[in-house]
């Protein structure tokens, strides 16, 4: 009896084929790469590693010559930090690094092991004679200026600058032999992907014409067939019962075809009756090809479910179109409700804004008291966390700028606090120094947030720098939290730290804010600020502004412009950076010309 050669015959024998030549290709390749990683592991657990090390050993000679030199010929024992670091080299680096190379020459052949060992021996000897004859004599003042001394020293100093030269020529003949031998493993390595390469594309082409042969065999007795038989389902997904047979053959593609034939006609049967169905004739014939034609016997369960679902259809369709009615009426008395609370809402914040800007001082006081200023105020919401604050106490003059935490409303309610107990501090108490004066806030501030007791995040607070100048004297003093204060004087930024803690509540040991004295000179333009500018989104990358170029761009532009147009220059470079994106926070910078 012949073989039958079925679909699956014919595609298991070429795919077959296809299967072998690949196994073949990837068991040369696993060989081939199995070679390669040996000698890539060679080169970088091995080789590498003791060049580097050998390197690093080299560069260690040559900066203890280099201080070794400095030890003789510096006279003065006010520069200990060349000989600290001799004396570590020699207690501390030079030892690691020989037994970091020993642990690697393990490894190595016997001749370059016995290399190694015979330098780090000469250079135990060289380094000897830096301690006993060098180091040792010349360890004070007095031993430099002994002159018998210093010269005894000479000879050992000259002899090491000749011992070093030799100890260099072997450790870089060493190094020279580990280059040679990490490029004869590089070489062969490069030759075993060479093969790889030639094989590789000697396989594909034999994979490429085999799988042309298998394809145009595939395609002549299978993929043609199949793609009528795919036509005709095609047509049949579409609603169209399909008109051509296919020729009969013996194998799964004859009987698929016979059994699509068998499948058309119970579709006309199947459609004859779903269009009588359809039209609402639930009277009409069907007979299901068999107990277990489910599509027959689903269409007869249709037709009487179809009379069925009509009559409720109409009785869901009244009942629904009640609830859509109500719900809609519902729907619109709430975005009423809503837009009711919404203006309600925006009405109280709009009036807390008139409140929060009562306690900021205008700008005819602002020139009254420091003469020449600006203040670039731009709240992030309608109303801030930051604020400014301005007084007059006696001869001084105080100004500031104050970050409360949050912003929106939870910030302008910190910020009525904050002034409310700037305010009383100035007018009720003794204090006239920063520091004294944020010292007393911060306590003002965590009764306010604690009076009931309950607990609260250490974070409620402000961040602020606080300045007083006598314009008399032109002393200013200072104290901060967290935001510096910045000077441009002759065309130089100088930055004056801030104390690294809030006003209010902080984990860890209460500390005092201090107070930083500098003398002013005319012309000089002070800045102080919140981090709202530096932490704006935006450029081309969508990034911060940064603190970094916030101090580049204030020296900029106080050298380049007059102080009256400083104001337009922060805030036509900070919309240009922002561009599109929304402002992250609220901004707030005062400058003052001295």
């Amino acid at each position: 009896m012949a073989l039958k050669l079925t679909i699956g015959r014919r595609m298991g024998l070429g795919f077959g084929t296809l299967i072998l030549l690949t196994v073949i290709a990837f068991l040369f390749t696993i060989k081939t790469l199995r070679k390669s990683k040996e000698n890539t592991d060679k080169v970088v657990e091995q080789v590498a590693p003791s060049i580097g090390e050998l390197k690093e050993f080299n560069f260690l000679l040559q900066r203890s010559q280099t201080l070794i030199s400095k030890w003789y010929l510096s006279k003065s024992f006010n520069d200990l930090e060349f000989r600290t670091e001799l004396k570590n080299l020699l207690a501390k680096d030079y030892p690691q690094k020989k037994v970091s190379l020993l642990e690697l020459a393990k490894n190595w052949k016997p001749s370059e092991l016995n290399d190694l060992q015979t330098i780090c021996l000469n250079v135990d000897s060289l380094f000897n004679i830096y301690q006993r004859d060098i180091m040792n004599k010349l360890n004070s003042d007095s031993a430099y200026k002994d002159a018998s001394l210093y010269m005894v020293a000479l000879i050992p100093y000259e002899d090491s600058e000749t011992f070093i030269k030799e100890v260099y020529s072997s450790l870089n003949a060493l190094i020279k032999v580990k280059q040679e031998e990490a490029n004869e493993v590089k070489v062969t390595m490069f030759k075993s992907f060479d093969f790889l390469d030639w094989f590789v594309k000697l396989v594909g082409l034999t994979l490429v014409i085999g799988g042309i042969i298998i394809a145009f065999y595939t395609v002549k007795s299978i993929v043609g067939p199949v793609g009528q038989l795919k036509g005709m389902l095609q047509n049949m997904s579409l609603g169209m019962l399909p008109k051509t047979k296919i020729k009969k053959r013996s194998d799964e593609i004859g009987e698929m075809a016979f059994a699509l034939e068998e499948l058309v006609s119970s579709m006309e049967r199947t459609t004859e009756f779903a269009n009588a169905t359809g039209s609402g004739n639930f009277s009409a014939e069907f007979k299901p090809l068999s107990q277990q034609d489910t599509l027959g016997l689903a269409l007869l369960k249709m037709r009487s479910d179809l009379a069925e679902n009509e009559r409720l259809l109409e009785q869901k369709v009244k009942e629904r179109t009640e609830e859509v009615v109500l719900q809609k009426t519902e729907i619109e008395a709430k975005n009423e409700e809503l837009e009711i609370l919404y203006k309600q809402v925006t009405d109280s914040i709009h009036y807390a804004k008139r409140i929060q800007e009562a306690i900021l001082p205008p700008q005819p006081i602002i020139q009254d008291v420091l003469k020449n200023a600006f203040v670039l105020y731009k709240p992030k919401d309608i109303v801030s966390g930051d604020f400014y604050w301005i007084a007059q106490k006696e001869k001084y003059t105080y100004f500031a700028a104050i970050d409360c935490t949050g912003h929106g409303v939870p910030g302008a309610f910190m910020s009525l606090v904050g002034h409310n107990i700037l305010k009383d501090i100035i007018n009720n108490s003794s204090a006239f120094a920063p520091s004294e004066i944020m010292n007393r806030l911060r306590e003002g501030v965590i009764a306010t947030l604690h009076a009931s007791g309950q607990d609260h995040t250490a974070k409620d607070g402000m961040d602020m720098t606080l300045c007083r100048i006598d314009f008399e004297t032109l002393e200013l003093q200072f104290a901060a939290a967290f935001n510096p204060l910045y000077i441009v004087r002759n065309g130089e930024l100088m930055q004056f730290q801030a104390d690294k803690f809030p006003i209010g509540m902080f984990v860890g040991e209460y500390k005092s804010f201090k107070d930083t004295t500098i003398q002013l000179l005319p012309g000089d333009t002070l800045f102080t600020f919140t981090d709202g500018y530096a932490d704006q989104f935006g450029g081309v990358k969508g990034k911060k502004f940064m603190a970094g170029n916030f101090r580049k761009l204030l020296q900029e532009i106080t050298v380049q412009n007059q102080f009256q147009n400083l104001k337009v220059e922060l805030e036509n470079t900070l919309v240009k950076w922002q561009g599109t994106h929304e402002q992250v926070d609220d901004i707030l910078i005062l400058g003052v010309r001295i």
